[in-house]
């Protein structure tokens, strides 16, 4: 019988990508699939899929940058399936401006919001029902901008997901003893719908050397279903192949200018609304 056998699973961002795929994998190891994110059609198009495989996935919407929605999320789904076991923070955003000079107070805040405050405001939501039962998991798909910063992410995602593994480390350091793990997955590009929103988005052939989704998954599914006495505190995944990111990195370097400054003369891409996965 799966480690995950009728354990309620909460993954945000299910609605595409990373989470998407990580919910799937989850349901098909017998979890009881709890599916959040900000656009129902999508999210119901994901259910219907786990349904369709003879898995169990329920669709919650909500936006985990609001502590409201999160708090009422947590308990709408105790009260229909039962606590929380395992937590999976995927949902995340990045901005068009990737550099310092560029990048606006809203965007820079919006990106915190969703990407790190979101996190901990789930997480602290659950916690009192994992602490009370004596187990739980807290896995928070972080990214390689974590521990290698620069124009590719830009500084506000960088800095949010590098705070994403501090909070692991501090939920390990702190409540490892009271039966909680907590799991910081760090991937490289990943070929999923946020590259859509990078300044220079990658070509057919790039993204086919990229990792899937169903690779980041897999590491998910590592972390949340190893017996309750082991954990992986972090776990970083790359692809195999390391593309040439030199006209990405100048493309991040420019988005957003002034301009006035832009060294080519062409206009500056306009701001678009950031892209949730």
């Amino acid at each position: 019988m799966s480690a995950l056998k009728d354990k309620v699973c909460l993954v945000t961002g299910a609605g595409s990508g990373i989470g998407t795929a990580t919910a799937v994998t989850l349901a098909a190891e017998g979890a009881v699939t709890v599916l959040v994110g900000r656009r129902r059609g999508l999210l119901d198009e994901v259910a219907a899929t786990i349904a369709a495989a003879g898995g169990t996935a329920h669709v919650a919407p909500a936006a985990v940058d609001d502590p409201a929605q999160v708090s009422s999320l947590v308990d709408g789904v105790r009260e229909r399936v039962g606590p929380v076991d395992v937590l999976v923070n995927v949902a995340g955003v990045s901005s068009k401006a990737r550099n310092a000079q560029w990048l606006s107070d809203d965007d820079w805040d919006h990106v915190l919001r969703v990407n790190l405050s979101g996190v901990f405001a789930l997480t602290r939501a659950v916690l009192p029902d994992m602490l009370a039962r004596g187990t739980g998991t807290v896995i928070t798909v972080s990214s390689i901008a974590a521990v290698r910063p620069g124009l590719l992410s830009g500084p506000a995602y960088g800095a949010a997901k590098a705070g994403v593994v501090n909070f692991m480390n501090y939920l390990n350091a702190s409540y490892r003893n009271e039966g909680i793990r907590a799991t910081s997955i760090l991937p490289g590009e990943v070929d999923t719908p946020i590259l859509d929103n990078r300044p220079k988005p990658p070509s057919e052939q790039e993204r086919a050397t990229m990792l899937r989704a169903e690779d980041v998954a897999a590491a998910v599914l590592l972390a949340a279903s190893l017996p309750q006495r082991a954990v992986v505190e972090e776990l970083l995944i790359n692809p195999t192949h390391q593309r040439d990111l030199s006209g990405d990195i100048e493309a991040s370097r420019w988005a957003g200018a002034p301009d006035a400054v832009r060294p080519d003369g062409r206009t500056s891409p306009a701001a678009e609304e950031p892209r949730l996965i």
